[in-house]
């Protein structure tokens, strides 16, 4: 597996974005069809196909970081908002795991998802 990280500048409030971040009605929004959360594991649809993720750990307006139940190898994928030190931009940081074949897709699916989201958020 290999390890990829995204960056995305976003000009929405931290709040806004991490609220579509971290809550299960905030991804259903942008991330999956429909997802469902209990006791830290969140469901999520995808055209009638559900996948599980546990939710690892958050901190409030920093980051969420979650981990497929069906992943057996060490993997995550994570949203993390940082601001920009010289152009003061909120930047939000994507980190994910792919096997090398699928690195391309994977990136691509992600500026797609990533598209919806600022769609939503007008941004």
């Amino acid at each position: 597996m290999t390890k990829i990280e995204l960056e995305f500048i976003f000009n929405s409030s931290a709040r806004i974005l991490y609220n579509r971040l971290s809550t299960a009605s905030g991804l259903s929004e942008w991330f999956a069809d429909d997802v469902q959360v209990k006791d830290n594991i969140f469901t999520f649809v995808w055209e009638g196909i559900e996948e599980q993720a546990e939710l690892l750990g958050k901190k409030d307006l920093c980051y969420a970081k979650f981990k497929w139940l069906d992943s057996k190898e060490d993997t995550y994928f994570e949203f993390r908002i940082q601001t920009h030190e010289i152009t003061n931009e909120m930047v939000l940081i994507i980190t994910d795991f792919t096997h090398d074949d699928e690195k391309q897709e994977n990136i691509e699916l992600w500026e797609t998802q990533i598209n919806n989201l600022k769609h939503i958020l007008g941004a």
